[in-house]
Protein backbone atom coordinates (compact mmCIF):
# COMPACT_ATOMS: atom_id res chain seq x y z
CA UNK A 1 0.00 0.00 0.00
CA UNK A 2 0.99 3.68 -0.61
CA UNK A 3 -0.56 6.56 2.08
CA UNK A 4 -0.47 10.06 2.30
CA UNK A 5 -0.29 11.75 5.22
CA UNK A 6 -1.47 15.49 5.74
CA UNK A 7 -4.03 17.88 5.51
CA UNK A 8 -7.57 17.15 3.77
CA UNK A 9 -10.55 20.53 3.71
CA UNK A 10 -13.08 22.05 1.44
CA UNK A 11 -11.88 24.45 -1.52
CA UNK A 12 -14.55 26.92 -2.27
CA UNK A 13 -13.32 27.46 -6.09
CA UNK A 14 -13.85 30.10 -7.86
CA UNK A 15 -16.92 29.69 -10.44
CA UNK A 16 -19.72 32.25 -12.14
CA UNK A 17 -23.36 32.53 -10.70
CA UNK A 18 -26.45 32.11 -13.45
CA UNK A 19 -26.46 36.40 -13.04
CA UNK A 20 -22.45 36.36 -14.23
CA UNK A 21 -21.33 37.30 -10.45
CA UNK A 22 -18.54 35.72 -8.78
CA UNK A 23 -19.31 32.70 -6.52
CA UNK A 24 -17.57 29.99 -5.12
CA UNK A 25 -18.21 26.42 -5.36
CA UNK A 26 -17.15 24.14 -2.25
CA UNK A 27 -15.39 21.15 -3.75
CA UNK A 28 -12.94 18.45 -1.71
CA UNK A 29 -9.24 19.34 -1.57
CA UNK A 30 -6.21 19.20 0.39
CA UNK A 31 -2.70 18.81 -0.81
CA UNK A 32 -2.23 15.11 0.87
CA UNK A 33 -5.56 13.84 0.15
CA UNK A 34 -5.64 15.09 -3.21
CA UNK A 35 -2.58 12.82 -3.76
CA UNK A 36 -4.13 9.79 -2.00
CA UNK A 37 -7.23 10.52 -4.21
CA UNK A 38 -4.79 10.92 -7.44
CA UNK A 39 -2.71 7.48 -6.33
CA UNK A 40 -6.16 5.35 -5.78
CA UNK A 41 -8.06 6.77 -8.50
CA UNK A 42 -4.67 5.35 -11.08
CA UNK A 43 -5.48 1.87 -9.14
CA UNK A 44 -2.61 1.76 -6.40
CA UNK A 45 -3.77 0.67 -3.41
CA UNK A 46 -3.86 4.11 -1.23
CA UNK A 47 -4.61 5.20 2.27
CA UNK A 48 -5.00 8.44 3.81
CA UNK A 49 -3.70 9.52 7.02
CA UNK A 50 -4.40 12.53 9.24
CA UNK A 51 -7.39 14.01 10.28
CA UNK A 52 -11.19 14.53 8.95
CA UNK A 53 -13.91 16.21 10.79
CA UNK A 54 -17.27 14.43 11.90
CA UNK A 55 -18.88 17.71 10.54
CA UNK A 56 -20.89 17.92 7.13
CA UNK A 57 -17.71 19.26 5.05
CA UNK A 58 -15.88 16.07 7.18
CA UNK A 59 -18.42 14.01 5.66
CA UNK A 60 -18.13 15.25 2.26
CA UNK A 61 -14.39 14.37 2.50
CA UNK A 62 -15.14 10.95 3.51
CA UNK A 63 -17.56 9.97 0.81
CA UNK A 64 -15.09 11.84 -1.97
CA UNK A 65 -12.26 9.73 -0.77
CA UNK A 66 -14.81 6.50 -0.22
CA UNK A 67 -15.53 6.83 -3.64
CA UNK A 68 -11.93 7.30 -5.00
CA UNK A 69 -11.62 3.83 -3.26
CA UNK A 70 -9.11 5.66 -0.54
CA UNK A 71 -8.70 3.44 2.47
CA UNK A 72 -9.40 5.76 5.90
CA UNK A 73 -9.21 2.87 8.16
CA UNK A 74 -6.41 5.18 9.51
CA UNK A 75 -7.66 8.57 9.43
CA UNK A 76 -8.43 10.09 12.49
CA UNK A 77 -12.16 11.32 12.91
CA UNK A 78 -13.18 14.38 15.12
CA UNK A 79 -15.95 16.60 16.00
CA UNK A 80 -13.13 19.53 15.64
CA UNK A 81 -14.38 21.67 12.70
CA UNK A 82 -13.25 20.89 9.19
CA UNK A 83 -10.52 23.34 7.39
CA UNK A 84 -12.02 25.56 4.97
CA UNK A 85 -10.01 27.23 1.56
CA UNK A 86 -11.07 30.42 -0.22
CA UNK A 87 -10.07 29.98 -3.58
CA UNK A 88 -9.11 33.18 -6.02
CA UNK A 89 -7.17 32.76 -9.31
CA UNK A 90 -4.69 35.61 -9.99
CA UNK A 91 -2.33 35.51 -12.90
CA UNK A 92 -3.04 31.67 -13.44
CA UNK A 93 -1.45 31.01 -10.22
CA UNK A 94 -4.29 29.87 -7.22
CA UNK A 95 -4.07 31.88 -4.26
CA UNK A 96 -5.98 30.68 -1.13
CA UNK A 97 -7.16 32.25 2.11
CA UNK A 98 -7.50 29.54 5.06
CA UNK A 99 -10.05 28.98 8.11
CA UNK A 100 -7.67 26.33 10.12
CA UNK A 101 -8.17 27.16 13.42
CA UNK A 102 -8.74 24.72 15.47
CA UNK A 103 -9.48 22.11 12.65
CA UNK A 104 -9.31 18.75 12.74
CA UNK A 105 -5.91 18.27 10.64
CA UNK A 106 -4.62 20.85 12.89
CA UNK A 107 -5.74 18.45 16.20
CA UNK A 108 -4.21 14.77 14.42
CA UNK A 109 -1.96 13.23 16.69
CA UNK A 110 0.24 10.16 15.46
CA UNK A 111 -0.08 7.24 17.25
CA UNK A 112 3.14 5.06 17.35
CA UNK A 113 3.30 1.84 15.94
CA UNK A 114 -0.42 1.98 14.99
CA UNK A 115 0.60 2.10 10.45
CA UNK A 116 2.38 -1.88 10.15
CA UNK A 117 4.93 0.16 7.85
CA UNK A 118 6.51 -3.07 6.75
CA UNK A 119 3.39 -3.03 3.79
CA UNK A 120 3.94 0.60 2.82
CA UNK A 121 5.59 0.93 0.34
CA UNK A 122 6.02 4.90 0.13
CA UNK A 123 4.84 7.56 2.51
CA UNK A 124 3.92 11.25 1.12
CA UNK A 125 3.87 14.22 3.37
CA UNK A 126 3.74 17.91 2.82
CA UNK A 127 1.94 20.93 2.61
CA UNK A 128 -0.03 23.27 5.59
CA UNK A 129 0.30 20.27 8.17
CA UNK A 130 3.56 21.36 8.48
CA UNK A 131 3.86 24.93 8.34
CA UNK A 132 1.95 24.14 12.05
CA UNK A 133 4.53 23.30 15.13
CA UNK A 134 2.26 20.55 16.21
CA UNK A 135 1.54 19.29 12.88
CA UNK A 136 5.22 19.26 11.43
CA UNK A 137 6.15 17.69 14.92
CA UNK A 138 3.94 14.45 14.87
CA UNK A 139 4.43 14.55 10.55
CA UNK A 140 7.88 14.08 11.98
CA UNK A 141 7.06 11.07 14.24
CA UNK A 142 5.14 9.43 11.15
CA UNK A 143 8.40 9.44 9.16
CA UNK A 144 10.67 8.08 11.69
CA UNK A 145 8.67 5.32 12.33
CA UNK A 146 8.23 4.83 8.74
CA UNK A 147 11.64 5.35 7.20
CA UNK A 148 13.43 1.73 7.69
CA UNK A 149 11.21 0.23 5.40
CA UNK A 150 9.08 2.98 3.27
CA UNK A 151 10.39 5.91 0.52
CA UNK A 152 9.44 9.09 1.73
CA UNK A 153 8.08 11.71 -0.56
CA UNK A 154 8.16 14.97 0.00
CA UNK A 155 6.41 18.26 -1.65
CA UNK A 156 6.19 21.08 0.87
CA UNK A 157 2.90 22.35 -1.44
CA UNK A 158 3.82 25.83 0.39
CA UNK A 159 1.26 28.45 0.99
CA UNK A 160 3.23 31.52 2.65
CA UNK A 161 0.01 33.44 4.06
CA UNK A 162 0.35 30.65 6.53
CA UNK A 163 3.57 31.50 7.81
CA UNK A 164 3.97 33.71 10.75
CA UNK A 165 7.40 33.06 10.83
CA UNK A 166 9.68 32.50 7.71
CA UNK A 167 13.04 31.48 8.90
CA UNK A 168 12.18 29.08 10.95
CA UNK A 169 9.84 27.82 8.33
CA UNK A 170 12.36 27.41 5.84
CA UNK A 171 14.74 25.46 7.78
CA UNK A 172 11.64 23.02 8.78
CA UNK A 173 10.92 22.88 5.10
CA UNK A 174 15.02 22.30 4.34
CA UNK A 175 15.00 19.64 7.10
CA UNK A 176 12.03 17.64 5.25
CA UNK A 177 13.07 17.95 2.27
CA UNK A 178 17.17 16.39 3.48
CA UNK A 179 15.12 13.06 4.92
CA UNK A 180 12.82 12.33 2.12
CA UNK A 181 14.22 9.78 -0.56
CA UNK A 182 11.88 11.90 -3.79
CA UNK A 183 11.15 15.65 -3.46
CA UNK A 184 9.10 17.45 -5.27
CA UNK A 185 7.94 21.21 -5.94
CA UNK A 186 6.50 23.77 -7.88
CA UNK A 187 9.11 26.33 -9.44
CA UNK A 188 6.88 28.74 -7.43
CA UNK A 189 7.54 26.90 -4.02
CA UNK A 190 11.28 27.00 -5.00
CA UNK A 191 10.99 30.46 -5.45
CA UNK A 192 9.72 31.22 -2.18
CA UNK A 193 12.05 28.57 -0.39
CA UNK A 194 15.37 28.68 -2.63
CA UNK A 195 15.22 32.71 -3.63
CA UNK A 196 17.09 32.74 -7.62
CA UNK A 197 19.21 29.99 -6.26
CA UNK A 198 19.96 27.75 -9.98
CA UNK A 199 17.40 24.62 -9.90
CA UNK A 200 20.43 22.77 -10.32
CA UNK A 201 22.43 23.60 -7.87
CA UNK A 202 19.73 23.28 -5.08
CA UNK A 203 18.82 20.14 -6.82
CA UNK A 204 22.64 18.28 -6.58
CA UNK A 205 22.92 19.45 -2.89
CA UNK A 206 19.85 17.21 -1.92
CA UNK A 207 21.61 14.65 -3.94
CA UNK A 208 24.55 14.90 -2.32
CA UNK A 209 22.83 14.39 1.26
CA UNK A 210 20.95 11.37 0.10
CA UNK A 211 18.00 12.14 -1.83
CA UNK A 212 17.58 10.16 -4.88
CA UNK A 213 14.87 11.90 -7.21
CA UNK A 214 14.18 15.98 -7.75
CA UNK A 215 11.54 17.28 -9.63
CA UNK A 216 10.57 20.56 -10.29
CA UNK A 217 7.32 21.73 -12.02
CA UNK A 218 7.01 24.47 -14.56
CA UNK A 219 3.53 24.97 -15.40
CA UNK A 220 3.08 24.78 -19.20
CA UNK A 221 6.99 25.05 -19.44
CA UNK A 222 7.23 21.29 -18.05
CA UNK A 223 8.92 19.59 -15.53
CA UNK A 224 12.97 18.93 -14.37
CA UNK A 225 14.38 16.18 -12.43
CA UNK A 226 17.64 15.49 -11.53
CA UNK A 227 18.55 11.58 -10.53
CA UNK A 228 22.44 10.73 -9.07
CA UNK A 229 21.90 8.06 -11.81
CA UNK A 230 19.77 8.98 -14.65
CA UNK A 231 21.34 12.53 -14.52
CA UNK A 232 18.74 15.49 -15.74
CA UNK A 233 15.91 14.59 -17.37
CA UNK A 234 13.38 17.37 -18.97
CA UNK A 235 9.76 16.53 -20.29
CA UNK A 236 7.08 19.24 -21.88
CA UNK A 237 3.59 19.97 -20.70
CA UNK A 238 0.93 18.59 -22.24
CA UNK A 239 -0.90 21.66 -24.54
CA UNK A 240 -4.70 21.42 -22.51
CA UNK A 241 -7.32 24.70 -22.28
CA UNK A 242 -7.24 25.41 -19.00
CA UNK A 243 -9.84 25.72 -16.51
CA UNK A 244 -8.22 25.98 -13.35
CA UNK A 245 -5.10 25.07 -11.87
CA UNK A 246 -5.97 23.75 -8.68
CA UNK A 247 -4.96 20.23 -7.91
CA UNK A 248 -2.34 19.74 -10.66
CA UNK A 249 0.53 19.81 -8.65
CA UNK A 250 -0.85 17.08 -6.47
CA UNK A 251 -1.82 15.02 -9.36
CA UNK A 252 1.54 15.09 -10.84
CA UNK A 253 2.74 13.87 -7.33
CA UNK A 254 0.63 11.27 -7.51
CA UNK A 255 0.90 9.72 -11.18
CA UNK A 256 4.79 10.31 -10.28
CA UNK A 257 4.73 8.13 -7.35
CA UNK A 258 2.16 5.75 -9.53
CA UNK A 259 4.24 5.29 -12.28
CA UNK A 260 7.24 4.57 -10.07
CA UNK A 261 5.40 2.27 -8.12
CA UNK A 262 4.26 0.11 -11.38
CA UNK A 263 7.32 0.30 -13.02
CA UNK A 264 9.12 -1.42 -9.85
CA UNK A 265 10.99 2.43 -8.94
CA UNK A 266 9.46 3.33 -5.95
CA UNK A 267 11.38 1.20 -2.80
CA UNK A 268 14.60 3.06 -1.49
CA UNK A 269 17.18 0.97 -3.72
CA UNK A 270 15.17 0.87 -6.62
CA UNK A 271 14.68 4.51 -7.15
CA UNK A 272 18.29 4.91 -6.55
CA UNK A 273 18.74 2.26 -9.46
CA UNK A 274 16.14 4.03 -12.18
CA UNK A 275 17.24 4.92 -15.96
CA UNK A 276 17.15 7.78 -17.71
CA UNK A 277 14.36 6.40 -19.98
CA UNK A 278 12.20 5.08 -17.36
CA UNK A 279 12.28 8.10 -15.12
CA UNK A 280 11.19 10.01 -18.22
CA UNK A 281 8.37 8.02 -19.27
CA UNK A 282 7.35 8.09 -15.38
CA UNK A 283 7.37 11.76 -15.36
CA UNK A 284 5.82 12.37 -19.08
CA UNK A 285 2.87 10.15 -17.54
CA UNK A 286 2.95 12.59 -14.54
CA UNK A 287 2.65 15.52 -16.68
CA UNK A 288 -0.61 14.12 -19.04
CA UNK A 289 -2.10 13.54 -15.37
CA UNK A 290 -1.55 16.61 -14.45
CA UNK A 291 -2.70 18.28 -17.58
CA UNK A 292 -5.71 16.53 -17.13
CA UNK A 293 -6.57 17.88 -13.90
CA UNK A 294 -5.90 21.35 -15.41
CA UNK A 295 -8.88 20.94 -17.55
CA UNK A 296 -11.95 21.16 -14.97
CA UNK A 297 -12.56 22.75 -11.50
CA UNK A 298 -11.02 22.31 -8.60
CA UNK A 299 -8.81 19.06 -7.44
CA UNK A 300 -10.01 16.37 -9.78
CA UNK A 301 -7.36 14.01 -10.78
CA UNK A 302 -7.85 11.19 -13.30
CA UNK A 303 -8.91 7.99 -12.83
CA UNK A 304 -7.21 5.22 -14.86
CA UNK A 305 -9.51 4.75 -17.50
CA UNK A 306 -8.58 8.94 -18.76
CA UNK A 307 -5.19 8.17 -19.40
CA UNK A 308 -3.79 6.12 -22.48
CA UNK A 309 -1.18 4.37 -20.96
CA UNK A 310 -0.38 0.51 -20.24
CA UNK A 311 1.54 -0.13 -17.19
Amino acid sequence: MLIACGDALIDFVPTRSVEGREAVMPAVGGSCLNVAIGLARLGAPTGFVGGISTDVFGQMIADHAAASNVDLRRATRSNHQTTLAFVRMVAGEAQYAFYDAGSATRSWVYQLGVIPFANIEAVHVGSTTLVDDQGAAETKALIADARASSTICFDPNCRPNLVKDKPAYLARMAEFAEGADLVKMSDVDFAYLFGAEPYGQRASALLGQGTSLVVITRGSDGALAWHARAGQVEVPAPTVVVGDTVGAGDSFQAALVFALHKQGRLARQQLKDIGADELRRALTFAVECAGITCTRPGADPPWSHEVSWNW
